[in-house]
């Protein structure tokens, strides 16, 4: 792995190139590009996501600072920030969103065996989306309101790991809900959503291809009481009844029997009714499955902190969307690199590490690695007392 290369280029051998050439082949990415390649696009691109590059200056000051390194990086064209900026411009995004989901099908597997707090042999999904705010005036195709712009990225998390299952990237008027138009089921899996996904027509589509979900109900839901199971109140559980929805509209898109558990987390002194079409799983399972929803929460606000995905390099849909979906990239490749070499520190750990070791040679495990600090034992029988006690 190391053979004298530097840490960037080690990092970059777990991507699966000739992937990455058939995705710039569909896409016609490099058709008469005889400099910059979209593999050079990408690797500056990765390099500004890994070392935190806050613009296209930016990145051109440090690539030119270490010019004699850039054969070692893998990068073969000249940097220059005009010549970045019209590759983001112009370069298909969909190159970047394809070869994204490459690396997502090669980490899932990885973390196929990881505990997510809930004992489940079920794929467990968590549905949500999150906005990043724009000025409209810059990005004025990224309408959202009167005088804002933004985008949207609805996200579907396994939350084995957790690794994005698919990201959906759209301006900040797409409703949460219609995301469930676009998504393929996978039969047998459960899907955790909060309320703003409450679509009964789209939910009924959901349980006849065989999936399940777990979602926040509406105050306003109207139903009625077909029967009560007993539950332990000591945990939490009030209530877990089997319902049929009783309004107008709601009894004729979702016909079919409901289970409604209520559950309160003393912890968070808040008070869940989840509404789900599993009726075997025990109600404390269905209630830890909607609390593990949490996670999707906490995974936005990760890679918001810690990816430049909210100061943008150009100021086009395609730059923008470019730049996000290599950021996925260079999160799931970390957390590739991370399996395969069967690291305990955190993505965050990781990431701060290489952010200063791009450059140095160094085998990548042993950057990586925690240095092992030995205590010595100094011999003091023979040293005198400073201090007479």
């Amino acid at each position: 792995m190391h053979n004298g290369k530097i840490v960037f280029s080690q990092l970059m051998d777990f991507l699966p190139l000739h992937q990455f050439r058939k995705c710039v082949r569909r896409y016609h990415g490099d058709h008469r590009v005889h400099t910059f390649s979209c593999l050079d696009q990408f690797l500056c691109m990765a390099f500004a996501q890994l070392a935190y590059r806050e613009s296209l200056r930016d990145i051109e000051a440090c690539l030119r600072a270490v010019g004699s390194k850039l054969y070692h990086m893998g990068i073969s064209g000249n940097v220059a920030r005009n010549t970045l900026a019209h590759a983001n411009e112009t370069r298909d995004w969909r190159i970047y969103a394809d070869f994204a989901q490459i690396l997502i099908g090669l980490a899932r597997p990885l973390y196929i065996n990881d505990e997510f707090g809930v004992d489940l042999s079920e794929t467990v999904y968590a549905l949500d989306s999150s906005t990043i705010e724009l000025s409209l005036s810059i990005f004025p195709w990224a309408k959202y309101q009167k005088q804002k712009g933004a985008v949207r990225l609805h996200t579907l998390l396994d939350l084995r790991g957790p690794i994005p299952s698919f990201i959906w990237i759209t301006d900040g008027k797409v409703g949460d809900v219609s995301i469930l138009d676009s998504l393929i089921v996978e039969p047998g899996a459960f899907y955790i959503m909060d309320r703003g996904y409450i679509d009964f027509a789209r939910l009924y589509a959901m349980s006849q291809s065989q999936g399940f979900f777990v979602a926040r109900a509406r105050d306003n839901m109207q139903f009625r009481r077909v029967y009560s199971h007993p539950v332990d109140r000591s945990t939490g559980l009030r209530c877990d009844q089997t319902i049929v929805l009783t309004g107008r509209p709601t009894s004729r898109y979702y016909p079919e029997k409901l289970r409604r558990v209520h559950y309160v987390d003393s912890e968070r002194e808040q008070s869940i009714i989840a509404l789900t079409n599993n009726f075997l799983l025990p109600a404390l399972v269905v209630a830890q499955l909607y609390k593990c929803r949490w996670q999707i929460e906490l995974f936005f606000k990760w890679i918001k902190q810690h990816l430049r995905i909210k100061a943008f390099y150009g100021t086009s849909e395609n730059a923008v969307k470019s730049q996000i979906w290599i950021a996925i990239s260079v999160y799931v490749l970390v957390a590739i690199a991370k399996k395969k070499l069967q690291l305990e520190q955190s993505l965050y750990t990781i990431l701060q590490v290489l952010s200063l070791t791009c450059f140095e040679k160094a085998p990548l495990y042993q950057v990586l690695t925690e240095p092992v600090c030995e205590v010595i034992q100094v011999d003091s029988r023979n040293q005198l007392n400073l201090f007479n006690v």
